[in-house]
């Protein structure tokens, strides 16, 4: 006995059948379908055949549905809405989610941005939202799967892991390092690039200055609302910047900027963690997690 899917008309057909009957037109179908006009036309012509019923009037300009064309239409219009959105909500469910990652302007600039390129060539199917924001954000609300924060430890939460410790020392271009370190007193011949006033103290100028240099004063400031444009000035020769030494690693290595002093000077108990939203979270976040921690390495 013949199974009654095997009567079932093709798809493909079906598909052109109902394009044409909600455009009444079978050029407008043929675009929706990014297909030709001749192959709408057979697609129909097959469901007329199989089904052994005319679907269409045709008229030099114009088709109309005839009365089988306006049952199958009524039928397969809503079904064929119905398949195309499970569909699609199939496609969602095995395709990876955007890994989203949270960090401060500056360590999103100068620390994650140039390392996105490795991990993009090692999992080119996972995506990456990288949310760059001064503001701390609550990772739930904000659907946020990993964040860098840079706090005390006792600020990092239990479940924090700890990257790096912060550790400073002042900067510059090759060109701005040979005229600071030709004089004793170089630096205060230089501008200094600095965080506005509301920053931590030890990332601006004065904290250092009392330390290494009480009393005297510099050429001139600079100032900048963000850590990655005092950095970026520094490259472009403009000044003496204080460079925080794990964010900026990679340019000191390859010669880009120069430390103006041999030994960094260290921020008791402020360092660089990552938290994470949930204590499980899905294999994406975990691969991207684990390339991060490895790139410490």
């Amino acid at each position: 006995m013949r199974h009654p899917l095997i009567a079932l008309p093709p798809l493909d057909a079906l598909r052109g059948f109902v394009a044409a009957a909600r455009r009444l037109s079978i050029t407008q179908a043929a675009d929706d379908l990014c297909l030709t006009q001749s192959a709408v036309s057979r697609q129909i012509q097959t469901l007329e055949e199989r089904l052994g019923a005319q679907l269409f009037t045709r008229s030099n300009r114009s088709i109309t549905l005839t009365m089988a064309g306006e049952q199958l239409f009524r039928l397969c219009s809503p079904w064929m809405d119905k398949l195309a959105e499970l569909s699609e909500s199939l496609r969602e469910e095995i395709r990876p989610r955007t890994v989203t990652i949270s960090a401060s302007i500056g360590v999103a600039s100068l620390w994650i941005l140039p390392r996105l390129g490795a991990f993009q060539a090692a999992h080119p199917d996972i995506d990456v939202r990288l949310a760059a924001n001064n503001r701390v954000e609550d990772l739930a609300q904000e659907d946020i799967d990993l964040a860098i924060r840079y706090s005390a430890a006792a600020q990092a939460g239990p479940n924090a892991r700890h990257l790096f410790d912060e550790q400073i020392v002042p900067v510059a271009s090759p060109a701005v390092a040979q005229r600071v370190l030709a004089h004793p007193r170089g630096l205060l011949s230089e501008v200094l690039l600095d965080l506005e006033r509301n920053s931590r103290p030890w990332l601006r100028w004065s904290y250092w200055l009392e330390r290494k240099a009480p009393g005297l004063r510099a050429k001139g400031f600079l100032y900048f609302h963000q850590y990655d444009q005092i950095i970026q000035a520094a490259l472009e020769g403009h000044g003496v910047a204080l460079g925080r030494l794990p964010l900026i690693q990679n340019m000191l290595k390859d010669g880009r900027l120069q430390a103006l002093a041999s030994v960094p000077q260290g921020v008791p108990d402020y360092a660089y963690w990552l938290l994470q939203a949930v204590p499980e979270p899905r294999e994406e976040v975990r691969h991207f997690r684990d390339w991060l921690l490895h790139s410490l390495r």
